[in-house]
């Protein structure tokens, strides 16, 4: 408690200025406190002082450079903010700022498609041949315009087999190894090229008391895939609805010969589903790329009227370097990647991003290593340099990613001096709005709702196991924009978004008052 009481007297008592060689300006002293909120705060949680680092600055209004001003400017918390830390999915910020100054907000994946084959009589005698670059989001609403684009050449049926080529990415990246184990969830999807539909089979269940059955349908759609229901609807709240509830897809006839694709696959539910459950979403990573793939644009095909005639192997190969491509999709536009990045924390995307930007700048195959070289140039053209920066994936799914609050707060500073900032600024998640901070500090917005200037808080957070993390802008009542960075490490970070909530609503509110102290 004496270490508690003599920070909270810190708090209140440590703003000063500094004369300069221009008398007509003053600038902040580095002050190493924290604010009593978040003090309280963090004492509430059981988490030490030590186990948080934050940084905080003021950027000035007329900050509209060409080339970032020199850092740290106006820097009003300093607390541990140089101790690398942690950042979980604040990392993101990183790659995506590098991405839109580097590649350019209108920046696209290409989807290549080739064949060895001949059209004759509106049939393809062929292969197809697909080449992927990575596209973050190859949606089956993407597949299905790919796929217009290949019908418009005048193919109605296909006699031939599907190969794919991931020569883009060093084969070792989709062995990597996953955070936690879990191969079956979502946000564990390993780097590919070809990524179709994140990998995902996305049930959506319902229960129908009239019928007491429940309804099950998918997306995206796979060709020889059928749904067997098994399930009883029980009494109860729709909390726990995955604990009764099991599903196993496995082929419903084996391979005919050894390396073929089975004729069908079944995805069995089994078990219990609540009765109060409505539209309830169960994602699930169950096949292997090329399976997945293969299922899905068989399925895709033929959705768009065209037929095979016979089911179509998948495997993987490379298209002959003689080869031209028959159909060029331009995908994903970079600026909308990096909104779902931000917004929505999506760590797939995060990781083809960065694989993208050693894809571009430097040829193929992309590596990890390939895609830090470009991100420690791009920082140091910036004049930055973060010698405690440990990039894994650039998405923050990781142990072993690592960057200061200090570093991370100038980064934020920086974008805004970047021909691309505002778009980098309108990405993170705000506060009350959407995102990850949708439903963050709501009962604090609402009274923020008389004023005539609104606070605006769009701010990226991050969460791992012992990690808790935001960095962002504020733009207080009296319309200061701060740029705010802070880490939790600990095993009780989990209980550590309070303290951050409180932070955050202490800029908006303008925090400290300097000339009140003086």
């Amino acid at each position: 408690m004496f270490l508690l009481t003599i920070i909270i007297l810190l708090c209140n008592n440590s703003w000063a200025a500094e004369e300069t060689a221009d008398p007509s300006i003053s600038k902040q002293k580095s002050i190493q406190f924290i604010p009593k909120v978040v003090l309280v705060a963090l004492e509430k949680n059981q988490l030490p002082l030590s186990a948080i680092s934050i940084a905080v600055s003021e950027i000035p209004k007329n900050q509209q450079l060409k080339t970032p001003a020199p850092l740290p400017m106006h820097e009003l918390v300093n607390w541990r903010s140089e101790i690398a830390m942690n950042p979980a999915s604040t990392m993101k910020i990183l790659t995506t700022l590098t991405a839109l100054d580097v590649l350019g907000p209108n920046y696209r994946w290409r989807t290549l498609v080739y064949s060895d084959g001949f059209i004759r009589n509106n049939i393809l005698k062929g292969n197809i041949y697909l080449q992927g670059t990575g596209d973050p989001k190859l949606t089956p609403e993407s597949l299905a315009k790919l796929i217009k684009n290949l019908r418009d050449l005048g193919i109605q049926k296909i006699d031939g087999n599907l190969i794919f080529d991931r020569s883009a990415y060093d084969p070792a990246l989709l062995d990597s190894n996953l955070i936690d184990g879990e191969a079956l969830r979502s946000y564990n999807v390993q780097p590919d090229p070809l990524l179709y539909a994140f990998r995902t089979l996305s049930f959506q269940l319902s229960a129908n008391k009239g019928a007491q059955t429940t309804e099950i349908s998918y997306t995206p759609e796979l060709a020889r895939l059928k749904i067997i229901n098994q399930l009883n609807l029980q009494a109860g709240a729709c909390e726990d609805w995955r604990k009764e509830l099991n599903l196993d897809i496995s082929p419903d006839s084996l391979p005919a010969k050894t390396g073929a694709l089975p004729a069908d696959w079944q995805a069995t539910f089994s078990g219990s589903f609540p009765h109060a459950c409505q539209n309830v979403l169960y994602n699930v990573v169950a096949f292997d790329p090329n399976t997945f793939l293969t299922l899905g644009f068989t399925a895709a095909w033929q959705l768009a009227g065209g037929e095979w005639l016979k089911p179509p192997q998948g495997k993987s190969g490379l298209v002959p370097s003689a080869f031209n491509p028959i159909v060029q999709y331009e995908g994903t536009k970079l600026v909308d990647a990096i909104f779902d990045i931000n917004k929505y924390s999506n760590n797939v995307m995060a990781r083809q991003l960065f694989l993208t930007l050693a894809l571009d700048q430097m040829g193929k195959p992309a590596t990890v290593m390939k895609s830090e070289k470009v991100i420690q140039g791009w920082l140091q053209r910036q004049g930055m340099q973060f010698p405690e920066l440990v990039l894994e994936n650039g998405s923050g799914l990781s142990r072993i990613e690592a960057i200061s609050a200090k570093h991370m707060n100038d980064l934020l500073i920086a974008a805004r001096s970047l021909p691309n900032g505002e778009l980098f600024f309108k990405s993170l998640p705000m506060a009350g709005n959407d995102g990850t901070m949708r439903n963050r500090l709501l009962n604090t917005i609402r009274g923020w709702l008389h004023l005539k200037l609104r606070p605006e808080i769009r701010v990226k957070t991050g969460s791992l196991v012992d990690v808790k993390a935001i960095a962002g802008y504020v733009l207080s009542k009296s319309g200061k924009l701060y740029a705010v960075s802070s880490f939790i490490n600990h095993p009780n970070a989990y209980r550590g978004q309070e303290a951050h909530d409180q932070l955050l609503t202490w800029l908006a509110e303008d925090g400290p008052d300097p000339k009140a102290a003086r």
